[in-house]
């Protein structure tokens, strides 16, 4: 029992920093309600299976410096669903293949029209749902895919919060087809746009670019008189 609390908690550590790209031990305490020493012991833990690491952060003053953890390129894979990384590399294998025999231009269109499909799949399990419902039922279906998604209202003083989301995967399922052929996230981006058609999507973060989520501002256009 104590063992699998262990593995609920490293389970934690590593979504949060997934999350939050980097925290220190107090943050982490606060955050799971767990003791510092107790945080501590787990961050030792990740450490030597490296899927964690830190770095010094030197306060002002005459505080001691701190330990700014964040996950590497391991933990980051640990997080995925079981099983992904085995169809990540097949699916990049059978690409690679596909480029030899037609040419990247044949293999885009190909992963496009699978965007598409992907796309009416979508739309009929959001049906004519309210904007917020919709939102909603599409970061569930893409959770269900193995993508930590969330949403949230995006506030502004000329909109209500009613009509502007924003969309974030801290992971990507798919960052291995992803890497090696880049197109794949504008027909993603392409495929949210068709998804919500009275509203308009931009992209604010991107994983591929280093950053530690992919961010898609949701926002329902005005109606034009």
């Amino acid at each position: 029992m104590e063992t699998t609390h262990q593995s609920s908690t490293k389970q934690d550590i590593l979504e949060y920093l997934l999350k939050h790209s980097q925290a220190t031990a107090f943050d982490l305490a606060e955050a799971l309600d767990i003791s510092p020493q107790g945080i501590r012991r787990h961050l030792k833990d990740l450490e030597a299976e490296e899927l964690i690491s830190f770095s010094l952060s030197v306060q002002g003053g005459m505080g001691r410096p701190q330990h700014i953890y964040q996950l590497t390129r391991t933990g980051r894979d640990r997080l995925r669903q079981d099983g992904t990384d085995g169809y990540g590399q097949f699916a990049v294998s059978l690409l690679d293949t596909l480029a030899e025999t037609v040419g990247r231009d044949q293999v885009s269109s190909i992963l496009r029209k699978q965007w598409e499909r992907k796309a009416e799949e979508y739309r009929e399990r959001l049906g004519n749902a309210s904007l917020s419902d919709r939102v909603a039922i599409l970061v569930k279906l893409r959770k269900a895919e193995g993508f930590m998604a969330e949403c949230h209202p995006a506030e502004s003083s000329e909109s209500s919060e009613s009509d502007r989301f924003i969309l974030t995967e801290h992971n990507c399922a798919i960052s291995n087809v992803a890497e090696s052929f880049p197109s794949i996230c504008g027909h993603e981006l392409e495929m949210f746009a068709a998804v919500l058609p009275d509203c308009t999507v931009e992209r604010t973060h991107w994983i591929i670019n280093g950053e530690h989520r992919c961010g898609y501002l949701v926002q329902a256009r005005k109606n034009r008189l």
